[in-house]
């Protein structure tokens, strides 16, 4: 089989009140030495610190990335704006606290340029502050690691707690991709008509997970690429939200995007399926997310459970004559 040409890449960043670690990440970016590919960032951010203003222009002015500014702050807003504007044959998002190794793009590339049957490639995902990641990192390979995911990792209503980007070491087909490190064929969108749902609010957690789940629909698959890796900040401000992971605004939010991506997607049963693995694992507390089982939090993270699925119940029968695609329709008037 012949393999594809080598495909043009959009790099998009969409960015949220980040100052330093976004310079970083465009820096990273700009070291690349794939031979055609753009830099594109959203820029959701009011007002920067001067420095950062200061290096943003001056990329921008020197056309080596191109700088978007919009008014208001949306992750899948973002990612929709920036893909109207993409010129790449293939679409990769990356977020604005990253650390990119040599040969990143090259690596997402090549899957597809060789695999023709792929339709996006999800990277693969070392968080600052796991030690694993810091091992990797030094070169060693120590510590859990995992050849192939369990077919658990494949059910779209448990799979969040058993797929793992992470500590994969092996290559293979995935259900979805981490937000920070994911890559597409630009035909999703514009053959298959495919897009980021606007309605996940906040830090839109599952937006992502949502759209993996559209592919399925269009005949490609997600490849898992351990080669593909980059290194997650994880800063504890800015980003492409706006609220703290503290807050109950937060809280609420987690809940509602969970139980918007169900109800889009899954079958009942598997919703069932989910809401109780929801349930036990961030309400109760159980494994895999160790939270404190003291009664009142447990009681409290109840009422956000029950308030998150009430609002994405409603998110959802509103779909039925506004489909929530809020930002695209006004970058469009």
């Amino acid at each position: 089989m012949n393999a594809l040409p080598w495909p043009a890449i959009s790099v998009i960043i969409p960015t949220y009140g980040r100052e330093e670690a976004l310079c970083n990440t465009i820096a990273d970016a700009l070291k690349q030495t794939y031979a055609n590919f753009e830099v594109i960032v959203v820029d959701q951010t009011a007002t920067h610190q001067p420095e950062t203003q200061a290096y943003l222009d001056q990329v921008a002015t020197a056309g080596k990335i191109r700088l978007f500014r919009v008014d208001w702050a949306s992750l899948p807003g973002a990612r929709n704006y920036a893909i109207r504007r993409a010129q790449g044959d293939v679409i990769l998002f990356i977020d604005d606290d990253v650390e990119l190794p040599d040969g990143f793009l090259e690596a997402h590339a090549r899957n597809f340029r060789e695999y023709p049957d792929v339709g996006a490639v999800a990277g693969r995902v070392f968080d600052r502050m796991k030690l694993a990641d810091a091992k990797f990192i030094s070169g060693s390979e120590e510590g859990l690691t995992v050849d192939y995911l369990p077919p658990e990792a494949m059910d779209p209503a448990i799979a969040w707690y058993h797929i793992d980007l992470v500590n994969t070491v092996k290559p293979q087909q995935v259900i979805s991709a981490r937000g920070c490190n994911m890559a597409y064929r630009r035909e999703l969108f514009e053959k298959h008509g495919l897009h980021f749902d606007e309605r996940f609010r906040g830090s839109a957690v599952r937006e992502e997970s949502d759209f993996c789940l559209h592919i399925r629909q269009t005949g490609y698959k997600i490849w898992y690429d351990p080669e593909a890796w980059l290194v997650h900040l994880g800063e504890e401000t800015g980003g492409c939200h706006d609220i703290s992971t503290r807050s109950f605004k937060y809280q609420i939010t987690f809940y509602h995007n969970h139980f918007l991506m169900a109800l889009k997607n899954l079958t009942p049963t598997q919703c069932l399926r989910l809401s109780a693995s929801l349930f036990d694992c961030h309400v109760l507390g159980n494994p895999p997310c160790y939270k404190s089982g003291s009664p009142l939090k447990v009681l409290s993270r109840a009422g956000f459970y029950g308030i998150g699925l009430m609002r994405a119940i409603g998110s959802q029968v509103q779909g039925l004559w506004d489909d929530g695609q809020v930002y695209t329709r006004r970058d469009q008037e």
